[in-house]
Formats: C-alpha cells, structure tokens, sequence
C-alpha cells in the first residue's frame, strides 16, 4: 500500500512539473457534463474470498476548468455501483452477488493532448465515496450458509454473507483515459475508462474478524457530453 501511494505522487509530481513548463492557454475553459455507464467491480479481502467482477452503473455530473495548455482540474459528483459476486466453482448452483451503492466525489487532474477538434486525456486524482445503499441477492439461504452441507464441505469463508458494513466512508485513487471530440461549438462528447483502488476496507478489520482487509476496486467505461460555458 506505501509503495502505491509512492508511485501515485511520483505520478503526479511528475504531471505537474511538466505542466509548469507549458505555456499559458490563451483563452481560459469551463464546460459542465453529464455521463453514464458501467462498473465492474470487486473487494479485495484478506482472506481471500474466490469471487468474480460484478457489473453495476455508473451515473454523474462534472464541472471541469482549463487554465493552461495541457492541465486543467475537474470535480465530479458520481453514483457507482460496486461489490462483489461469488465464485462458487467447482460447486454448480450457487449465485451471490452482494452491491454498495456510492455516491462519489473525484478531484482530478486532468491532462490532455490533441487539436481543437479530438484529443486524448489523462485523468488522476483522489476520490471520496459514501454509501448508500447495500443490496444482496442470492438463491441459497445466505444467512445460513453453514448449515448447508456444499457449502460446509467446500472449506470456503461464508461470514462475508452477513456481515454488517463497518465503514460507510471511503477514500482511494482513481486514474483514466479517455478521448473528446467535439461535435459542435462548444459541444463534445467523451470516452473514459478509469480505475478505482479503495484505500479504505469496508468491514472490520481487527485480528479477531474474520477478514484483515476489504478494500473495494472498480473499472468504469463511461461515455459523457460536455457544454461549454465559458
């Protein structure tokens, strides 16, 4: 984790250091978008939990401004679906997909390359999350798995079935890449595809619960339009 948090300061020191040496854009740029799409997400627990990407939506609002050729900032206010669903393999039968819903908020660098008319981007910076929402569906009595014989024969952990959400805040890092075109004046449309890594875990994480870590992370590919306002 300290070595994740190295690189990502790394990263971005090295963005803004070549960002200081741009020129100034000679007009200043403020656009406002919408966008939707898709998450694919999992937790990463310590222990490990076998499990597959569970696919949620993905909704949000941004303000984005262009001081200088190459840089601006943008803020966004998201609604993410994240979680995990299990993989119950060599077991046939047994579905359980279990999805917190988030409203999250990134501050971004965003840096980007091209002519006026398409160009490339770059986008990287923290993010807070707050849930929502915690949904479970499955096609097993869950809240007693163990009493399942499959289930008890499979030497698989089941606590992660019911137990409570310990941490409704989260805080992590995402980063993306993505191209705009503009398809009128002051009118663009945008692809993303970013990732997310949770630097917060989601239930207790004491020595004596059942998981040391639970961290969320998520890909999203998103598609947005922007206006121009400024």
């Amino acid at each position: 984790m300290n070595k994740l948090l190295k690189y990502s300061l790394l990263v971005f020191a090295l963005c803004f250091a070549f960002v200081a040496q741009s020129e100034n854009f000679e007009k200043h740029n403020f656009s406002v978008g919408a966008k939707g799409g898709l998450s694919l997400s999992k937790v990463n627990f310590q222990s490990s939990v076998p499990q597959t990407l569970v696919g949620g939506m993905v909704l949000g609002a941004s303000v984005r401004y262009i001081d200088e050729k190459h840089f601006g900032l943008i803020g966004e206010i998201n609604l993410e679906q994240r979680g995990w669903k299990e993989d119950f393999k060599p077991l046939e039968g047994y579905n359980f997909k279990r999805q917190f819903t988030y409203i999250q908020i990134p501050l971004l660098t965003h840096i980007y390359f091209g002519s006026d008319k398409a160009r490339f981007f770059i986008n990287a910076g923290p993010e807070i999350g707050i849930m929502i929402g915690d949904k479970t569906s499955s096609n097993f009595d869950y809240a007693h798995a163990a009493d399942i014989e499959d289930l008890q024969n499979s030497y698989r952990k089941l606590e992660q079935f019911t137990l409570p959400v310990n941490r409704k805040f989260d805080y992590g890092i995402s980063a993306g890449l993505g191209m705009e075109i503009n398809i009128a004046p002051r009118h663009a449309l945008n692809l993303e595809g970013r990732f997310y890594y949770g630097l917060n875990d989601v239930f207790r994480n004491h020595k004596s619960d059942p998981f040391q870590g639970s961290s969320s992370m998520s890909i999203m590919v998103t598609l947005g339009y922007n206006i121009r306002i400024k």
